[in-house]
């Protein structure tokens, strides 16, 4: 895919409680999540502190820093982190963890 095949944005959701936002390419989705008037836990914003720390339940995502603050398994088991965490699709995520 070509950057001028990208959408501006894809769909996000926050389950169960089913809150739809949209998922800003250009941003992480903690900034798309606030915009959307979604109130989620975060602290650093950097990838460190791990706060906003949740589980992708569907969807892709993308890091712009090299290592973001997650374990491999963590990882394998579907953690990411929405305050460096760029949607590179429709993207669901656990709220309440």
């Amino acid at each position: 895919m070509n950057p001028n095949d990208t959408p501006p944005f894809y769909i996000g959701r926050t389950g169960p409680f089913d809150r739809q936002f949209d998922a800003w390419t250009d941003r992480p989705l903690l900034i798309s999540m606030e915009q959307g008037g979604i109130d989620w836990p975060s602290s650093c914003r950097n990838g460190t502190c791990r706060t906003c720390m949740t589980q992708l339940v569907s969807g892709t995502v993308r890091y712009e820093i090299e290592w973001p603050g997650l374990a491999p398994e963590e990882k394998e088991e579907g953690y990411v982190l929405p305050c460096v965490a760029h949607p590179c699709s429709d993207v669901t995520l656990k709220e309440g963890y």
